[in-house]
């Protein structure tokens, strides 16, 4: 069965650009795993996906006409149910033969092997391989099934199918051609009214021929290129478009760069079969604007790639990626340039007018904007940040700290009533910082404002000043006190207050600025700024959504390299201070790399054990009742020891007070290999309770060492 290569195309409608990898994707891989599965490509097969505005393609290597015979071998029941005490079959094995298509004539070829504790009969047959064309059309309709469609269109189909002009197919966009090659020769298959063929459809206005004739599977993209002009793969396309993007900005000059966007790079890649980028600009008074508003309207609105230059700020010319290369392209420039302009000047528009009323004026406002049925409006919301950045920011800073913490919460939102937010709800908190400007505000109040929503993504940056930080903190905080407090908690992949999102960021900025604030004391005081809209008791509320915060951490915690075992000992104690947990889970990796960690995480994980059988047994330790060398030992070296790593403890060096302790290995094996701890005098009992108590919190200050063991 000689083997040859095999390429499928759908040929469909302008596909949904932001879906269009992944469906491209999707297609050639499920296909191929389908045609693996049933023999028919080596499972070290090369797939190729293609993917443009109007098809998807798969290239798959070393395809066979027919796959390779198989043995089977089936179960059919123990020996002692299929033949009788003569040997001879039984009429439920002449059932189970001829239900396989056999007779009587294949009891004597049955197989006998064991089968668990008794010997079962097998029968052993041929099953012939799968032809290309059966194992394809299965392979084709498994692939169009499993496509991530985001949304389905339904449309009629006019031939091939029951009832022409009334028989629906539900797909992501209609399909108009089918093609299947392997080599040179069209395998028949179907799919959505669809019959297989060896030609498809070029570029809309630029193909050299229509319809384009595919010669065989290995020239698909060629042919398409050449008599088609479209760039069928993906990944060339763009590619090809990151090559021209910089060709153009380099023909520009001064240095300018197109700005990066990976999703919109995705996204136009997606748009175009074959790019042309042409080179616009628009008025120099658009400048005036913030940037960030022209850089939104430009991507969001018209997909354009703005030109920023080398101190980063935004020129007045931008790069377009066009489908079509006239001769002449100035009408496709002077169309751009039209259709920006109106967008531009709205942002201008937006930005004068909002200029008009100082945030202060707008504060009164929020009291009119619902933010949840239960937590009432922004202007409540509003005044408990206020509350929550006024009590971070005099524990950290003093009166000045909360006075300006207090300034910013207060102006935080009121961006949000903004025109230029109401139009691009992307900008609130950037939009805030340059009113805040405008009205006469501090730098610092401006960048608290503008930052207050950050860290808005994981790997965003932190807000830049401490002012910033206390009402980015206040902000989380209260989203995440209310919604737990009134029981909305998210559920599965829902989330749609993002609360999961807002516990990282609370984390993030408690380690990485290492605040000198305890988790449970910052909950409470988020909790009281609430008055009665929560519940009187807080301790359910309060402990889950610290539980939240911890399992947040602990995956965080193992995303950046650390254990399950590290860092399970480190958040077992549940730290207040978040900002130490670093220090710990170091202090923890190198204590577990000694050789005497192994040692002492068991003894610590017996003593444990010990203690909660004898809890409240345990006394402070007087020296006289140490009867054995072993528990005096012990208690002698502890002595040293504990003061030690307690001291090196309370100094913030974590590391050193554990790799003080690895010291106390000998005598705590000693202590066990020799001293009975439940000793029958009560009092020998209760004074090595004390002891082994003392060690045991010594030990684990750092960490819980017992969950290394």
């Amino acid at each position: 069965m000689t083997a040859q290569n095999l390429l499928v195309e759908l040929f469909v409608e302008e596909l949904p650009p932001k879906a269009l990898k992944k469906l491209g994707d999707a297609f050639a891989a499920v296909l191929a795993d389908q045609l693996k599965a049933q023999g028919l490509a080596p499972t070290d097969a090369v797939v190729t996906a293609f993917a443009s505005p109007r098809r998807l393609a798969a290239h798959v290597t070393g395809v066979l006409a027919r796959a390779a015979d198989k043995a089977v071998s089936q179960k059919l029941m123990p020996v002692s149910v299929g033949l009788d005490a003569s040997g001879q079959p039984t009429p439920a094995l002449l059932k189970r033969l001829g239900a396989l298509g056999a007779d009587a004539s294949a009891v004597a070829g049955l197989k006998r092997a064991p089968d668990g504790k008794a010997e079962a009969l097998f029968y052993e047959s041929v099953a012939p391989g799968a032809a290309l064309a059966a194992g394809l059309q299965k392979a084709l309709d498994e692939a169009l099934a499993k496509l991530p469609i985001p949304k389905v269109m339904s449309y009629q189909l006019e031939t091939d199918c029951e009832l022409p002009g009334w028989t629906s197919v539900n797909f992501v966009r209609p399909a108009h051609g089918l093609v299947a090659l392997h080599g040179s020769t069209v395998v028949p298959v179907k799919a959505l009214g669809l019959t297989s063929g060896n030609t498809t459809q070029g570029h809309r206005f630029e193909a050299a021929v229509s319809p384009v004739v595919l010669k065989d599977a290995d020239s698909y993209a060629v042919t398409l290129l050449g008599d088609g002009a479209v760039i069928a793969s993906f990944a060339e396309r763009k590619a090809e478009i990151v090559r021209q993007l910089a060709a153009a900005a380099t023909k520009v000059g001064g240095g300018c760069k197109p700005i990066e966007d990976d999703a919109l790079l995705d996204e136009v890649t997606a748009l175009v079969e074959r790019p042309n980028v042409l080179i616009c600009e628009f008025e120099k008074q658009f400048l005036d604007v913030p940037q960030e508003c022209l850089i939104l309207t430009m991507k969001a609105n018209q997909k354009y790639f703005p030109l920023l230059d080398t101190q980063g700020k935004l020129t007045n010319q931008f790069l377009v990626v066009s489908n079509i290369s006239p001769t002449d392209a100035s009408a496709v420039i002077g169309g751009n340039e039209r259709v920006v302009r109106p967008r531009l000047a709205d942002a201008k528009f937006f930005f004068d007018q909002d200029r008009k009323k100082t945030l202060a004026s707008r504060v009164e406002g929020l009291g009119k904007v619902v933010y949840h049925n239960k937590l009432v409006t922004q202007g409540e919301r509003t005044e408990r940040v206020r509350a929550i950045a006024r009590a971070i920011g005099q524990q950290l800073g003093g009166d000045v700290l909360a006075k300006s913490a207090d300034t910013a919460a207060q102006l935080a939102k009121t961006d949000l009533l903004t025109d230029m937010v109401g139009e691009f709800p992307e900008l609130q908190g950037i939009m805030g910082g340059y009113y805040a400007r405008h009205d006469g505000l501090t730098e610092d109040i401006a960048f608290a404002i503008e930052d207050h929503y950050k860290p808005r993504f994981a790997g965003d940056e932190l807000p830049r000043n401490m002012t910033g930080v206390i009402v980015a903190l206040a902000d989380k905080l209260e989203t995440l006190v209310g919604m737990f407090g009134i029981g909305n908690l998210p559920t599965g992949d829902k989330d749609p207050f993002a609360l999961r999102r807002h516990a990282l960021g609370v984390i993030r900025m408690l380690v990485e600025k290492d605040l000198r604030v305890e988790l449970k004391p910052l909950l409470d005081k988020a909790y009281d700024a609430f008055g009665d809209k929560l519940p009187a008791v807080r301790a359910e509320p309060v402990e889950a959504l610290a539980s939240f915060i911890y399992d947040r951490l602990a995956g965080s915690l193992r995303e950046q390299g650390g254990t399950a075992q590290e860092v399970d000992a480190v958040l077992a104690l549940k730290p207040q201070r978040l900002g130490d947990v670093p220090k710990r889970l170091a202090a923890v990796r190198a204590f577990a790399a000694l050789p005497e960690a192994p040692a002492l995480a068991a003894a610590n994980k017996r003593i444990g054990n010990i203690l909660k059988k004898s809890e409240g047994e345990g006394v402070a330790v007087q020296e006289a009742l140490l009867v054995e060398s072993a528990e005096k030992d012990l208690f002698s070296a502890m002595q040293t020891t504990v003061p030690a790593a307690n001291a090196q403890f309370e100094a913030g060096d974590y590391t050193a007070s554990l790799q003080s302790l690895a010291a106390l290995r000998a005598p705590v094996d000693a202590f066990f290999d020799g001293v009975m701890v439940n000793a029958d005098d009560p009092a020998l009992k209760a004074n090595r309770l004390g002891l082994l108590k003392q060690l045991h919190d010594a030990m684990n200050r750092v960490a819980d060492l017992s969950r290394l063991a």
